[in-house]
């Protein structure tokens, strides 16, 4: 063999090698941003770091990361749902409502809402919807129940939801513990099961995927009953941070949960799904507005500083993905 074809072998070599670095530089954009902020919490506050600092900063980002992973099943098949701030509204008064005194009516909706979210796949499927209409108008449906629910804030939590988000584990503190372990089950869900990979495999090609003999609206309407579950253990986790009820306290989470899903590395076009991802990215998101009062920064100034976070990842990932 020449010399020429082996150096070209070498230089296919080193750029597939290049390209692999880039791509871990690329999922790595989320947990940077999310270092780069507690390490300015650190410089804020000496303290930030430490067991109860971090326990401070990110208890307030675990709703965000259970309603992030939620709209991570939506988004893997293509699809938007703008409804998932006002879905965590209305499990939160359900569960401030009721939860302590008729625990088993709660558990009814809530298996009433994960039918509902079911059914809403399947209507978009069937009816060839686009979801960003469905969702949109089903909003409007978990705005008003919740309101008729709970029409001021208020009601109690249960002493076993208000204990276990007040309970310190050991090494690392709770948000930490529930991070790990909710985007270590959902990559378990995604990558390591046979459906997983269905799921997959319908937002980048589900003509494929039909091809195969599976069921797209069986599909649909996995995923969807999927994140409407993660969307109750969100509400459940603002019920059990807050002991109360709000039905429009987390209606900025449907754009910080897209925001944070598409930071963890996700395509509007569906197909990709990166649970690690989209835990990080709304842990970034999450103590932006803690690290923003520990600068004394106006709370006004939260929003931009989140859209601004988001656009600097996504910068770096397209000038990554260009150098390669």
């Amino acid at each position: 063999m020449s010399v020429l074809p082996l150096r070209r072998v070498e230089f296919r070599q080193t750029a597939t090698q290049l390209g692999d670095w880039r791509e871990v530089l690329v999922s790595l954009l989320p947990a940077i941003a999310l270092i780069a902020m507690l390490v300015w919490a650190e410089f804020l506050a000496s303290a930030a770091l430490s067991y109860q600092g971090l326990n401070l900063l990110l208890s307030s980002a675990i709703p965000l990361t259970f309603a992030a992973v939620s709209q991570m099943f939506v988004i893997v098949l293509g699809d938007i749902d703008l409804g998932t701030g006002f879905l965590v509204g209305l499990v939160n008064v359900v569960a401030a409502r009721w939860l302590t005194n008729d625990p088993l009516l709660a558990i009814v909706i809530f298996i009433g809402i994960i039918a509902a979210y079911a059914a809403q796949g399947a209507l978009i499927h069937l009816r060839r919807i686009p979801s960003i209409i469905v969702t949109l108008g089903s909003s409007f449906i978990w705005s008003g129940l919740g309101l008729l629910v709970l029409a001021v804030p208020g009601g109690t939590a249960p002493h076993w939801l208000t204990d276990f988000f007040a309970w310190t584990p050991p090494i690392f503190p709770l948000p930490i513990w529930l991070a790990i372990v909710l985007a270590a089950v959902v990559y378990v869900i995604t990558h390591l099961t046979p459906y997983g990979t269905v799921i997959r495999g319908a937002g980048s090609n589900s003509a494929a995927v039909v091809g195969s003999g599976w069921s797209m609206l069986k599909i649909k309407m996995s995923c969807y009953a999927l994140a409407a579950f993660f969307g109750i253990l969100s509400g459940l986790a603002v019920t059990g941070i807050t002991a109360s009820g709000d039905s429009t306290a987390s209606a900025n989470y449907t754009l910080l949960a897209i925001a944070a899903v598409i930071l963890g590395g996700a395509k509007f076009s569906g197909g990709r799904s990166v649970p690690i991802g989209a835990v990080v990215g709304a842990l970034a998101l999450g103590i932006v507005g803690p690290v923003l009062g520990l600068a004394n920064v106006s709370s006004n100034y939260q929003t931009g500083a989140q859209g601004l976070i988001l656009l600097i990842v996504l910068a770096g990932r397209v000038l990554t993905r260009r150098a390669h």
